[in-house]
């Protein structure tokens, strides 16, 4: 099956280092059926369509798909945690896009999949790297990319539902972290 990739900004996706400001850094896997989704939600749909030469004799190539919005590589827009806020399509171009820095965090990650990246790993980037610069983009490399697509290894289970909200284990950002 043809895979279909979406190029947009996601957090914990593992990546590679950023120190080059000129790199571009792609965030993104094969958004398919083994696309891993929240436990509660519908996995990707693929519906094809028609393939091949038309009756005029031109090729043509057609399909539809269906996807939750909270699985594989994508972007949680800040209506989604906080009421008249933006949705995806009203964030700014350039919030999206612009210098970035990885804080690599996979070591602690892989001794606690349930860490909580917070204060502490932004200040220990800042005293080896310098100061974040204001408007900087910070990326967390969990190192949980090389899980990918292994829903019991990413995610800590591969149960769905309700039920399985609860098993879920995985690194995330404190909320010291997150108001920093």
């Amino acid at each position: 099956m043809k895979k279909i990739y979406f190029l947009i900004t996601v957090l914990f996706i593992s990546i590679i280092n950023a120190q080059n400001p000129r790199q571009i850094i792609d965030l993104t896997y094969s958004y398919d059926e083994n696309t891993i989704f929240w436990p509660t939600a519908e996995g990707f749909k693929l519906n094809k369509g028609f393939h091949g030469l038309t009756e005029k004799g031109y090729y043509y190539s057609s399909n539809e798909f269906s996807t939750a919005e909270h699985g594989g590589t994508h972007l949680d827009a800040p209506i989604h945690f906080y009421e008249g806020k933006y949705s995806s399509d009203e964030i700014p171009l350039e919030k999206l896009i612009g210098s970035a820095i990885v804080i690599d965090v996979s070591v602690k990650c892989e001794n606690n999949r349930d860490y909580l990246i917070g204060v502490k790993d932004f200040e220990k980037w800042e005293n080896e790297n310098g100061k974040i610069a204001e408007g900087t983009i910070i990326l967390l490399k969990s190192g949980f990319g090389k899980y990918w697509p292994d829903r019991i290894k990413y995610m800590g289970t591969d149960e769905r539902g309700e039920e399985a909200v609860a098993k879920l284990h995985f690194p995330g950002l404190s909320e010291d972290g997150a108001k920093w």
